[in-house]
This record gives structure tokens, sequence and C-alpha cells, in this order.
């Protein structure tokens, strides 16, 4: 990697830390290396390689919520709010005994770090949030809301029964 490029991925690891999403990992069973992806804004986003993690990881058969009954619940409604889970995976936390297999390493001195909380890339992540989220809302779904994994439509119907929105 270029020097300006270890740089951007040091910065990014300090962001973490101080998030307070990663720590410094020590005596790793499981090791993942950094990607780097370009972004459509020519920013470089840092991913974990987790495929050899994701394949000694039993799928949770959780079933994920259908779109198109999702968007015909919402389609009768004369207000719709549209909202995205900003950070919303990582507002899960990883078992303490689990967060050892989350371990990646960095360029150069950068050095090895590990989740505390859910990182995009693991096998089970979308399973796990959409879990979380339908145990939070359960009582709304279908009601006053529909969610998709961090995705939430938040629906209603004018209380002035106008016929257009203003």
């Amino acid at each position: 990697m270029s020097t300006e490029v270890e740089l951007h991925v040091k910065e990014e690891i300090v962001r973490l830390v101080k998030a307070k999403f990663i720590r410094p990992a020590r005596y790793v069973e499981w090791l993942s290396n950094i990607v780097l992806v370009k972004k459509k804004t020519g920013a470089i986003r840092i991913c974990v390689d987790f495929r050899n993690l994701n394949l000694a990881t039993p799928k949770d058969e959780y079933p994920m919520p259908m779109v198109d009954l999702i968007v015909d619940g919402a389609a009768k409604h004369e207000i719709l709010f549209f909202m995205d889970g900003h950070s919303g995976y990582n507002q899960i936390f990883i078992a303490e005994e689990d967060v050892h297999k989350t371990a990646f390493r960095c360029p150069g001195s950068i050095g090895t770090f590990e989740y505390v909380v859910m990182p995009f890339g693991l096998k089970n992540a979308g399973a796990t949030y959409q879990r979380a989220m339908n145990a939070i809302f359960h009582d709304m779904i279908g009601r006053n809301l529909e969610v998709y994994i961090d995705d939430v439509v938040v629906k209603l119907v004018c209380p002035c029964k106008c016929t257009r929105l203003m």
C-alpha cells in the first residue's frame, strides 16, 4: 500500500477505536485481511474480508421480510417517512467469547484489531439485525411502520383527510 493509503487506513482505525467499535487484538485464533474499496465519491472504504470466518459459521435461517409485502403495506398511506439506520449494525455487541473471531490485521505498524460490535460482512449480520429490529418494533410493524433490516418506513394516514399533501 502507498503511504497515503496507509495513512487513510490509520485514520479510519483511530476513528473506529475512538467510537469503541474495535479494540486492539491479542492472541487471535482467526485473522482476516482488510480490503480497500473505492466509493463512488472517490473516498476509500475499509472492509474486512470475513470469507473464511463466514465459511465456518452456521447460517442463521431467520426469515427476512418480503419487500413486495412491505411496499404493498405502505402503498395505501398518504404520509411516509423513510429512515436509514446509520451505523445500526454497530449498536449490537458481539458476545465476548466471539470477539476474537473478528480479528483483522492492518498494513505496516498499524496493528491487529477486533470488533466488539457487529460489523458489516459477517454471514449472519443481516438476520441478527432484522431479529433485533423486529423485537424492538414488534407492536408497530404492519400498523405504523415497516422494517427491512436497517431501513424503516413510518406510514401515516393524513389526519385532516385532505387529498393533497403540502
